[in-house]
């Protein structure tokens, strides 16, 4: 399954941005989706997830209550409303989706492992 993300850009600080990813064709339900992102010579890290048996979500400290991850699992898109963006919010990000039946626990939510399908990335920008 490809993952096709979509919607990166430049914006200035204090901005919105709104992140999709979908599959490239029908696949089964998604258990669980996430964003991550990645800068030159970082790691890559854990951003935000929805899983799909409680609706529960996930948020990196830094973007609780600027982004909001949603999606239709069963139709296989999640997107990623990012508000008030500030530089350091500067990042390739990557969709990740889960196509195992099982759902996973809070406590790996945020680990890459968790995920089966990568996007390829999208770049944000924001200046300052």
């Amino acid at each position: 399954v490809q993952l096709q993300a979509s919607g990166g850009g430049l914006v200035q600080a204090g901005g919105s941005l709104r992140l999709s990813c979908a599959a490239s064709e029908p696949t089964s339900r998604w258990t669980a989706v996430g964003w991550f992102r990645q800068t030159p010579g970082k790691e890559r890290e854990f951003v935000a997830g929805l899983r799909g048996s409680d609706k529960s979500t996930y948020y990196l400290d830094s973007v609780k209550g600027r982004f909001t991850i949603s999606g239709d699992l069963a139709k296989n898109t999640v997107h990623l409303l990012m508000d008030r963006l500030k530089p350091e919010d500067t990042a390739v990000y990557y969709c990740a989706t889960r196509g195992r039946s099982s759902y996973p626990i809070t406590s790996t939510m945020r680990t890459e492992g968790v995920y089966d399908y990568w996007g390829q990335g999208t770049l944000v920008t924001v200046s300052s």
